[in-house]
């Protein structure tokens, strides 16, 4: 059977809905600015009562998998922060403070399995529906511009005045995603609130799911 032919377009692809019920695997997730300036114009969630269904799905979609990339950049950053704290807090003898030597390398290669909160549900409409990315699918290299894995292993060379601006510059970025993820969700549950609302009028029935 000779295959269709396919034609690429300028622009990010068209994002699809996922299966009712079935988690999508994030693969080739990049959170790039672009993308994040376009979803969260206001434009994006304006008139969402003349869209079809199908546009309302696809766009929620769109910002669900924004949002889990963007999640695990707060979770990178916030890691890389308590790597710098512990150091901190060894230099002024906390009896509780984790050690950071010779594993502080190894520390940060594990960072991007901190993820525990990838099944959480903050809130309505925001339902864990996109499994969390793979180490290679996010973008970390702004995150990695502030405080790399060399950078990190070479916390104990770092004066105090090095150390409290590290801490600074990660703050911001850390404060910086978390104010993205927070109008991100103001986008899932404006798309959700139609999608529920059509559902409840009449104007959508769940067989038009399987159709």
């Amino acid at each position: 059977m000779r295959r269709p032919h396919l034609v690429r377009h300028p622009g990010p692809a068209p994002v699809r809905a996922p299966a009712l019920g079935r988690p999508t695997s994030v693969t080739s997730l990049l959170v790039d600015p672009a993308r994040i300036a376009h979803v969260l114009d206001p434009s994006y969630v304006a008139g969402l009562e003349s869209l079809p269904m199908e546009e309302l799905r696809a766009r929620r979609t769109a910002c669900q998998t924004l949002e889990v990339g963007l999640s695990y950049q707060r979770r990178m950053a916030q890691g890389r922060l308590d790597l710098v704290g512990a150091e901190r807090n060894q230099r002024a003898g906390g009896a509780n403070a984790p050690h950071v030597g010779d594993d502080t390398e190894e520390m940060v290669q594990q960072l991007s399995g901190v993820l525990a909160d990838r099944g959480r549900a903050p809130g309505f409409g925001r339902l864990p529906q996109l499994m969390a990315p793979e180490a290679e699918d996010v973008d970390t290299a702004a995150l990695d511009a502030i405080a790399g894995p060399g950078a990190l292993a070479g916390l104990a060379d770092l004066d105090e005045e090095a150390l409290a601006g590290l801490v600074e510059r990660l703050s911001a970025y850390e404060r910086s995603v978390s104010d993205q993820r927070h109008e991100l969700h103001t986008r899932i549950d404006a798309l959700q609130a139609e999608i529920a609302r059509r559902y409840r009028t009449g104007e959508a029935t769940v067989e038009s799911l399987l159709t």
